[in-house]
């Protein structure tokens, strides 16, 4: 999937703007899969869902800002999605099917 000079909203009225891709390197390609059955391609695939919900995560935002995502893909999969934007690149951190509670933040 490809990103072109997008921007991206978050719930919190917050703008990240430019956004040309995403970043896939040894550090997370094919990490999610491992650990949670997510392929890479279910990950881009939730930036496209128009009904997505984008969270500031403000616990775990440290050095850089990091967000929730919570989005459906291609084949109707939830999935809690978390992310941040490194040279203008969507980089995911972490990805998961969502739990009982988090349904309801989606709807």
């Amino acid at each position: 999937m490809y990103i072109h000079n997008a921007t991206i909203k978050n719930e919190g009225g917050r703008t990240i703007k430019n956004v040309v891709g995403f970043e896939w390197d040894n550090g997370n390609k094919g990490k999610n899969f491992l650990k949670h059955k997510i392929r890479d391609e279910e990950c881009e695939e939730v930036f496209f869902d128009h009904k997505k919900k984008i969270l500031m995560d403000k616990i775990h935002s440290g050095k850089e800002e990091r967000h929730i995502l919570i989005g459906k893909t291609k084949k109707q999969k939830l999935i809690f999605l978390v992310f941040t934007i490194r040279k203008n690149k969507v980089r995911i951190i972490s990805a998961r099917d969502l739990n009982k509670k988090e349904y309801k933040l989606y709807e």
